[in-house]
This record gives C-alpha cells, sequence and structure tokens, in this order.
C-alpha cells in the first residue's frame, strides 16, 4: 500500500529531505519533476519545506547552511532518516560502534527527535524519533521514496554497524542472488552494495531513490531542466529500469519505474 498508516518499525528508513544552496529553486524542480507541492516554511524551523503528494508529506527540503563556528555550508545532498523507537539510546549505539554524531539529537517542536551521524566509513544519516510526525506518509508510488542503498567501502563492517546501532540485519535479498538487504523482523527495507564498480573518489553515502511511471521521459525531463544524467537508464531484472541523476543543483538520488509494487 503506498499510503503509509502504521508507524515505521525502529530501523526502518522513513524520511529523506534535500539541502541546496537555493531552496525555492528546488521547489520549483522538484514540482515541475514529481508533483510535489511546498513552500518555504516558518523561520523558528529554518524555513524548513515539507513537500506533499496528494497533501501528504513525502520529503523535506531545506536551504543550506553551514554548522555554527564552521565553512563552508555542506555540498548539496539528500539525506536518508531511519526511525527510532529512542533516539538518544541510538545516539549512543552509534557512538559506542564507530559512527560519529555530528548533530546531537535536538527536539524539532513537538513533531519529533533527530540526529544526524555517519557510519566508521563515512556515509551520513539521520535518526528521526516520531512524536506527532511518524514520516513519509506516502512511498512506492510515482513521485515518492521507493528505496534507500548504501554504497560503502567496507559492506561486512557497515553491516556490523547498522546491526548494532539500528537494529538493522543485513543478508541476501530473496530471489536477488548477488545483492545484499537491510531487513527489520524480516522485511527488507534497503540494500547495501561495496563500491567497486563507481567513480574514484565517490565517498560512501546512501543514495536515495524515488518512484517514476517512465524512467526515461523523466530523464528527458530532469535534463530539460538544467539536471544531469550520471548513469542511463538500464534494466534490473525483477526490480525495474532505473537512472541515476543530480538536480540543477548537484544532489545526487535515483528514479526507477518498478515492475511492481512494492510491500509499504
Amino acid at each position: 500500500m503506498p499510503e503509509v498508516t502504521t508507524p515505521y518499525e525502529p530501523g526502518t528508513p522513513c524520511w529523506v529531505d534535500l539541502m541546496v544552496p537555493d531552496q525555492q529553486a528546488a521547489l520549483d524542480f522538484y514540482r515541475d519533476l514529481f508533483g510535489w507541492q511546498g513552500e518555504i516554511g516558518p523561520e523558528e524551523f529554518g524555513g524548513y519545506s515539507m513537500c506533499t503528494l496528494r497533501g501528504k508529506p513525502v520529503a523535506g527540503i531545506m536551504k543550506a547552511m553551514a554548522p555554527e563556528g564552521a565553512e563552508p555550508a555542506p555540498p548539496p545532498h539528500w539525506s536518508t532518516y531511519f526511525s527510532s523507537a529512542d533516539a538518544d539510546a541510538t545516539q549512543s549505539a552509534i557512538s559506542a560502534n564507530g559512527g560519529s554524531v555530528i548533530s546531537p539529537t535536538m527536539d524539532v517542536g513537538t513533531i519529533g527527535r533527530m540526529l544526524i551521524a555517519t557510519d566508521p566509513q563515512g556515509a551520513f544519516f539521520g535518526v528521526w524519533q516520531p512524536l506527532d510526525f511518524p514520516g513519509a506518509q506516502i512511498v512506492n508510488e510515482p513521485g515518492a521514496l521507493v528505496w534507500n542503498q548504501l554504497s560503502t567501502s567496507d559492506p561486512e563492517a557497515a553491516g556490523t554497524f547498522y546491526r548494532a546501532a539500528l537494529g538493522l540485519e543485513a543478508g541476501p535479498m530473496p530471489g536477488m542472488p548477488g545483492f545484499t538487504g537491510f531487513q527489520v523482523k524480516g522485511r527488507t527495507v534497503g540494500s547495501l552494495q561495496g563500491m567497486e564498480n563507481l567513480p574514484e573518489g565517490v565517498p560512501p553515502h546512501w543514495l536515495v531513490s524515488f518512484a517514476v511511471d517512465d524512467t526515461d521521459s523523466t530523464v528527458d525531463a530532469l535534463v530539460r531542466a538544467g539536471g544531469t544524467l550520471l548513469v542511463p537508464p538500464f534494466d534490473i531484472e525483477k526490480v525495474g529500469r532505473l537512472a541515476i541523476v543530480q538536480d540543477p543543483q548537484g544532489a545526487t538520488f535515483s528514479m526507477v519505474a518498478l515492475l511492481g509494487t512494492p510491500e509499504s
């Protein structure tokens, strides 16, 4: 079911957001590409934009700002957030298992608590403890989040870390030999791969994927709007047709036209 009506299990990717220098330009771009609606938010939340599809939140967009006392602002990027029943306990587990906490646990109004960290190989991720806001309310349909994949320099060590810090179990993906998935209570919620086939210099990272109706036509629309095609559309057996792209400000993500509707 594309609409999420129950809380995310701890360890499940539950939200994604984008950090860019020009927030309004990003809002306009993703409105045209995916049909999102959103506007720059209130100052008390740093202008954070909650983007919606059919009136339900699917992703966030914020203006890139340098951390206090640091320079420059981070480069444009998409971030993946994992649900947690206790953000403080998750923060402790991250630190105890070789991760680094970049922004310690903080309250976000009454909607939840969050932190930003990196795993031992350097991939950034977020943690979200839901209060009034559980996370994305539409997934696995065109215009919404469909997948999160970790590319890492040490898959075995990364699997050990995410099991200890977030409760994710790494193992073979059912029906897809050669692929490693992250599971929560037996359900695959993401994937894991090494970096042998990636260009030199690409750091470990979580790649955010959005579903689309037609990968090729959506790539064409992205390029016409100033985006960049990094990996041309290709078919993945039992999954669909995928392409890896950058938006006009340089944030990387992927898009996939699915063969079927995955479990939400």
